[in-house]
């Protein structure tokens, strides 16, 4: 830290948060609550570590980032084939030491299910950033390959979720299986009620996703007995809040920071 100040670049602490889900990897790199870039690539399972390691350090180089300015970096991730090769690549990236968050890691959460065990990291990581950044109780709902909502009460306790296909999953299994049907870019139809093929698929994903969605609220509220908030994340996230009755808060960097909480905890 004397050699940092010594060359007038006292304030180069950042961190790398790496996010490994099951399409892409989102990777961030913030200093403090200040977000310099968030990113992802291709989640690749065949992947070299020096391969990660060379993506790791393309995106550094976009945004003029010297690596050995990045004090240190947490990963999440639920893709555990690779997870070891990704923490390897970012480590020999910066140079210093990558938390992957698991056992042995403090997060800070009261997890209340049959075997917390299960609970995947990624889960765990946006109800931490949850309970921090929004009022309970609170859900959240992660639009990734799957469509997850986890259920946060007032006394900040992980009390449980659901898992659905994701809109992305569930498009491309109707493509495959439906051989009339082709693929679509997710986007609205020009009208509710569609007139052709396309707008009636774009109909049934858009408006059939956020139904769900709100309905899935809905009874949430009804067996907590109280009004909830709702935040949203993920890949397709913005696609689809939109047209949701529910007034759901759009957070793309929820899960980034909830690892920038869980490395605070831990360092």
């Amino acid at each position: 830290r004397d050699d940092v100040e010594s060359r007038g670049l006292g304030d180069v602490y950042k961190r790398q948060t790496i996010d490994i889900g099951n399409t892409n990897i989102v990777i961030g790199c913030g200093k403090g609550e200040q977000w310099l870039f968030v990113e992802r690539i291709s989640t690749q399972r065949n992947t070299t570590v020096l391969e990660y390691a060379m993506a790791f350090k393309t995106v550094l180089d976009l945004y003029n980032i010297d690596p050995s300015d990045i004090e240190g970096g947490i990963i999440s991730s639920v893709v555990p084939s690779i997870t070891n090769i990704v923490k390897q690549s970012a480590e020999k990236v910066i140079g210093s030491h990558v938390m992957v968050v698991g056992p042995g890691i403090k997060t800070g959460l009261s997890i209340v299910i049959d075997n917390p065990a299960q609970l995947g990291s990624d889960l765990v990581v946006d109800a931490v950033a949850g309970i921090h950044y929004y009022s309970l109780p609170l859900v959240v709902c992660d639009f990734g390959t799957a469509t997850t909502m986890s259920i946060i009460d007032e006394n900040k306790c992980y009390l449980g979720g659901m898992i659905m296909p994701g809109v992305n999953t569930s498009l491309d299994a109707l493509t495959m299986k439906a051989a009339q049907l082709m693929k679509i870019a997710l986007e609205p139809p020009k009208k509710f009620i569609g007139k052709n093929t396309i707008d009636c698929m774009k109909s049934g994903i858009i408006y059939g996703t956020a139904e769900s969605i709100d309905g899935m609220i809905d009874r949430v509220e009804k067996v907590l007995g109280k009004k909830v908030s709702v935040v949203a994340t993920g890949g397709v996230a913005s696609s689809i809040v939109p047209y949701c009755r529910h007034e759901i808060v759009l957070d793309d960097e929820l899960l980034l920071k909830g690892l920038n909480i869980i490395y605070e905890k831990n360092k």
